[in-house]
Order: structure tokens, then sequence, then C-alpha cells
């Protein structure tokens, strides 16, 4: 019999839970799912798996979180506090928005797409490692490939949990990739090079050659890409795609993104095509919150808002 608790957090306002997780709607409720206003995901507290649960009571002025937890064990005040440490984590929800806004509203697109998209709080990884990982696998090919492969390896290695005769999954960890083979982790839809890619970090972090999660106390980003950079199949873009979305460091830009090229000339260029020296020029003007923006700029081209 599964055990539950329910509780509530407050995050930062502004906050809107709906526009943050859309995202995550067409993914797999055995992973990570958003739908008719009930995001979930699996997470790790103190060294065992709970099924979160989350919904929104309150407004993007006032957000009130309600997060109910399930986990086939007692579910303790330490399981409580690491679970809303995690979920703090995914979207920024001690993240004050309004600053970002404030840097931005001189900037006549900007302006716009944050009216519209108010209370937008990227959502990022739990760990640096999982976020290096989605960068790898989404290499030159379509974010909808790579979310599908994404999701085969949560559910070929990660942690599996039960809940009610159903199945949910977590994000693998370094130790249950090691654990496989390249061949394995090839298995899930990955070239042979992203396979070993991913098998060779997992080594490292494992042997204790790596920390990932240190790299969030540098500050000079140009360093973390320079660390990042000497792994092997990481450049220069997947360490700034790495850094933005799992520690996450809102001043890096991957300009050399297809996707941000796009949406940049898009809504800052008329459409027309432009290289990465370009992207970089202008999100000069977008100060400390460049790559923020440009995912402002990618949501809002998925909802098709025009400026």
């Amino acid at each position: 019999m599964p055990f539950a608790e329910t509780f509530t957090i407050k995050p930062v306002p502004p906050f809107s839970l709906d526009l943050t997780a859309q995202i995550f709607g067409s993914g797999d409720k055995h992973i990570r799912n958003y739908a008719v206003g009930i995001f979930q995901q699996v997470l790790q507290v103190n060294e065992h798996h709970v099924l979160a649960k989350l919904t929104d009571k309150g407004t993007t002025e006032k957000p009130l979180l309600i997060v109910e937890l399930n986990s086939n064990r007692p579910i303790t005040s330490t399981d409580k506090q690491e679970a809303t440490k995690a979920i703090k984590l995914i979207f920024s929800l001690d993240f004050d928005l309004a600053i970002f806004y404030k840097d931005v509203e001189n900037n006549h697109v900007m302006k716009q797409i944050t009216t519209q998209l108010y209370g937008y709080k990227f959502p990022t990884t739990l760990t640096v490692f999982e976020s290096l990982v989605d960068a790898i696998v989404e290499q030159q090919i379509s974010i909808k490939v790579a979310r599908t492969i994404e999701e085969r390896l949560a559910v070929k290695f990660g942690e599996k949990m039960e809940i009610e005769n159903d199945s949910f999954f977590a994000f693998p960890t370094p130790r249950n990739l090691t654990e496989a083979s390249i061949s394995d982790i090839q298995g899930v839809g990955l070239s042979k090079r992203k396979a070993e890619y991913i098998f060779n970090a997992a080594i490292m972090i494992v042997d204790g050659k790596l920390n990932l999660e240190l790299i969030k106390k540098e500050a000079d980003a140009e360093r973390v890409i320079a660390e990042l950079d000497a792994l092997k199949g990481v450049g220069v873009w997947t360490a700034e795609l790495t850094m933005l979305r799992g520690i996450p460091r809102w001043d890096v830009l991957p300009a050399d993104d297809f996707g941000i090229r796009r949406v940049i000339s898009t809504y800052c260029c008329g459409g027309r095509p432009i290289e990465a020296a370009e992207v970089r020029q202008i999100a000069k003007s977008w100060g400390k919150w460049k790559g923020l923006a440009a995912f402002y700029l990618i949501i809002a081209e998925a909802k098709g808002i025009t400026v």
C-alpha cells in the first residue's frame, strides 16, 4: 500500500506552472509529464524515490503549489525537505523574474515577449550530469527524436519505482550507466560515438575524476566551458547548453544552436539567415540574461506569439 504526503510551496512570484510546465506536455507520464494541470516526476530523496505531483492553486502573482508525494515507504519530514529542494531547483522557484523583466524592458521585442509569457520560468535539470547527457543526445538531431531517446534512457537504465501496479522511472545516474555497456546505451537509439561520450563521462564521475556539481560554484563561465569542452565528445555548443539547463547560467547563450539562431532571426532580423557572431551581437542588449531571453523567444515561437 503506497504512502502519500501533501504540502505546499510558495514560489517567488511571478510564476505560472501552466506556462512553465507545458514543455513537458508530451512527455511520458511514467518519467515526467504535464497534463490537465498536473506535473509529475520521480525524484530521488534520501537514497530512495518518490513520485511528486504538482498543481497550482494560486495565481501568477500569488502562486501556491500543492505537492503530493507518493512512495512505497513512509515519507519523512526530511523526505519532504529534499523533495521541496528538488522541485524548487527544477522550476527555479526562488528566482525573481521581476529582475529579468526590468533589465530587458527597454528592448522592444523582449518587452512584448515577456509581457505575453509573464511568469514563465525555464525548467532546469536536477543534476548537471542529466543536462550533459541531454545535450550530447541532442547533438545534430531534432528535439522530438532526442526526447524519445532520453525517455528510453530513463526506462532502460533509470531506477524504477512501482506505485499501485504502475511503473515510474527516474533519470539514470552515472552509476546506473556504468553498470551497462556502451552497446547497451547505444541500443536506445544513439550512435556509437554518443554512447561512448555518455559512458565515458559516467565512468569519470563514478571514479571520482569528474565532479560536475562543483562547476555550479564557478563564477567564470569561460572556465566552465573550457572544463566541459575538455571532455570527449563535448564541444562549446554542448558545454553552453549543459550550463544553461543544468546550473543554470542565464548569461550563457549557445549561439551556434540552429533553433536559437532561427528564433532570434525571426523576432529580431526579419527572418533572414544569421550566424553565431551576429546572434551574440544582438544578445548583448539582453545583458546577463542572454540565455534566458533566447529561451523566451523559443517558447514564444512555439506558442505562435508575434510582435
